[in-house]
């Protein structure tokens, strides 16, 4: 930390050149804060997060939501799961179908009663992203039936209350799609009629045109409590602001967690106020806790992908979350002062309207805080001297808390969320900062910030080479096997009441997808089994596959080895997951309702299988990928169960 960069004392009678600005709640207050926030989900972007032991699972919890301490984050955001692949993986639905319900599959559950240990104050939001196939009877429009959809949603409330003691604070409509307002007033009313008048509704998550929308139509306007966008580039368009409904960026930041990520982080948590009078910033997503080569590895808050190993990163975006979340809460106001800073930069300040003040004030560069969209426009940023003059309220104060970040992208060496030791003194109602560039300061009279210490996480380390998993978990803490990662459909453990051999407990692949799971990206030469169970006729099919080079939103495209078994009584290897690239066929004598053995083995350019032991084909030509995860799924539309899986790298 450069000692030039301490904030100093001196007012302008010593000499100092420096711009003016003036914090007063005389003028009147802003709009209402309501909060920072983090989304998990869209898709599963939270998923290897709940397989880390204790303590590790604990720390990473602290460090998002215990209040006071580190990003102590005032919203959590989750993905309604709707059995479909909605970028980094699927979540499992409440409701696979409309006859049954249960509240225990996925982990957003979970954690949203972690976060609630940490901070009983955190607001709550659910949005789906998908529907089950049944939502909209089949027309893949859940607006056609608004009744049966609002009805689902409604239910996925209802479990949160009843099977978890989680009150949902917030509900949104269908992520990044089109609005239905005939569903959006249907969803109102039936949230009032069984009691949820509490809960609010955030539309669209996805532009600002919503907004039009609701000034021409009362009722509309009348559902609707927050107008929710994602990625304003901190600006706004007039037809929201006349409103007068809260706007929120409800999806915003979605950048790769270095210091350019913080930089962007903490760039939008001012300005998208200054800018575009938005009161709450949620990050896209909350933690990187998902095989890194799936789509937007690393673009959370902090990293957590390595459950085997313990390993994690408190990256550096925690820190510039801090700056505003350990200083603020929910329900305080901004004040009307607030702006950008005359070389370069922003600052806030809100009030509490019980006597404390809180400004945050960052100076990024253009170049240093590039988020990943939209385009951000030329701008430039220079060190400068601001003079912060105290009126109002704030004029007595003589004594400021003083917090500082250093994006340093010279040396590398930052400086991040630090208490200067000496206090800021104010001289005749005004302090002075030398501002350098990739700033972050938090001046403040909240004297509870801190930035909490662990123990270094372990090292890290890569996927373990040999693995095995039967899925004999009588009573499973979550519905997923541990590691595993649901790219299309969903895999849960199952307990097989029709065998009480070996294969009692199994995976069972449940939702008509054609799925693609779980792996190590590094994976070239490998040996990997399975135990599978089709359960469909004639058409029904299963694969066990290596070298899979996509998943996430990309699943469909994916390349590699896959080794098909069909219950019409032949197989296939293929070189692509749709079946195009054919590397062998034949007859294979399978069906549906017997338990079958498939090992895949792949080195260099050769693959073998075999069936149940034996060889049922050999040096299949693999020229790509050279490595990638191994994989096991459906061929389509279809149960099926798989059990005594193995994977052995070299």
């Amino acid at each position: 930390m450069r000692t030039h960069s301490l904030l100093f004392i001196i007012s302008c009678i010593l000499g100092c050149s420096a711009e003016f600005y003036v914090i007063d709640d005389r003028v009147g207050l802003g709009r209402e804060f309501d909060g920072i926030g983090g989304l998990s989900g869209g898709g599963a972007t939270s998923r290897l997060l709940v397989n880390y032991e204790e303590p590790y699972r604990s720390q990473i919890l602290d460090f998002l939501f215990k209040v006071f301490t580190c990003a102590s984050l005032h919203i959590l955001k989750v993905e309604i799961g709707g059995d479909a692949q909605t970028t980094d993986g699927t979540e499992p639905s409440h409701m696979h179908s409309k006859d049954e319900a249960n509240f225990f599959r996925g982990y957003e559950w979970w954690l949203m009663r972690e976060a609630k240990k940490r901070n009983p104050n955190i607001k709550l939001i659910g949005l789906p992203w998908a529907f089950p196939r049944w939502v909209g009877e089949g027309t893949q429009w859940p607006y056609f039936f608004p009744n049966v959809t609002a009805d689902y949603v409604v239910t996925w409330i209802y479990g949160a209350k009843q099977h978890h003691n989680l009150d949902i604070d917030y509900i949104g409509i269908w992520n990044e799609n089109k609005y239905d307002p005939v569903y959006i007033k249907v969803l109102r009313d039936t949230l009032d009629s069984v009691g949820y008048t509490n809960v609010g509704i955030i539309a669209a998550d996805g532009d600002w045109s919503i907004a039009a929308a609701m000034l021409e139509n009362p009722y509309l306007n009348d559902a609707v409590e927050v107008i929710g966008v994602h990625y304003p580039g901190t600006k706004t368009v007039e037809e929201a602001l006349l409103t007068e409904k809260k706007l929120w960026s409800s999806e915003d930041y979605s950048t790769f967690n270095d210091d350019i990520g913080a930089g962007c982080w903490a760039r939008i948590l001012n300005q998208n106020n200054v800018n575009g009078r938005m009161t709450s910033t949620i990050s896209w997503n909350l933690i990187a806790s998902y095989y890194e080569n799936l789509s937007f590895g690393g673009d959370g808050l902090m990293t957590a992908k390595e459950p085997w190993s313990g390993h994690y990163l408190v990256e550096s975006p925690i820190w510039m979350t801090a700056h505003t979340t350990q200083f603020t809460q929910p329900g305080w106001f901004y004040l009307q002062t607030v702006g950008n800073l005359a070389h370069g930069g922003s600052y806030v300040a809100l009030i509490d309207r019980q006597g404390n003040l809180t400004i945050v004030i960052e100076t990024m560069t253009h170049n240093h805080s590039q988020c990943i969209r939209p385009p951000l426009p030329h701008f430039d940023v220079s060190p400068q001297k601001a003079t912060f003059q105290l009126k109002g309220s704030f004029a007595h104060l003589t004594d400021l808390q003083v917090w500082y970040s250093k994006l340093d992208f010279e040396t590398k060496k930052d400086a991040l969320f630090q208490n200067l030791p000496v206090s800021t003194q104010v001289y005749n109602g005004s302090f002075t900062l030398r501002l350098d560039v990739d700033e972050v300061y938090t001046i403040t009279t909240v004297n509870t910030g801190q930035r909490g210490s662990y123990p270094e996480p372990p090292k890290s380390r890569p996927f373990p080479k040999n693995y095995s998993d039967d899925f004999t978990v009588d009573n499973p803490p979550f519905s997923e096997a541990p590691y595993f990662a649901d790219q299309t459909g969903v895999f849960e453990y199952f307990r097989n009441s029709t065998d009480n051999g070996s294969h009692a407990f199994t995976l069972w692949q449940v939702v008509t997808e054609r799925p693609v799971t779980w792996g190590d990206y590094s994976w070239a030469d490998l040996d990997v089994s399975c135990a599978v169970l089709i359960e469909t006729p004639i058409t029904g099919g299963v694969f066990l596959a290596a070298r899979v080079d996509q998943g996430g939103e990309s699943v469909r495209e994916a390349k590699g080895v896959f080794y098909w078994i069909y219950a019409n009584g032949t197989y296939k290897v293929t070189n692509d997951i749709g079946g195009q690239r054919v590397l062998a066929e034949g007859l294979s004598g399978t069906r549906e309702g017997v338990w079958y053995t498939l090992t895949l083995s792949v080195k260099g350019y050769f693959a073998m299988g075999l069936l149940n032991g034996y060889p049922l084909w050999k040096n299949a030509v693999v020229l790509e990928p050279k490595n990638s995860w191994a994989a096991l799924g459906t061929l389509s539309f279809e149960y099926a169960q798989f059990d005594h899986f193995e994977v052995n790298a070299e």
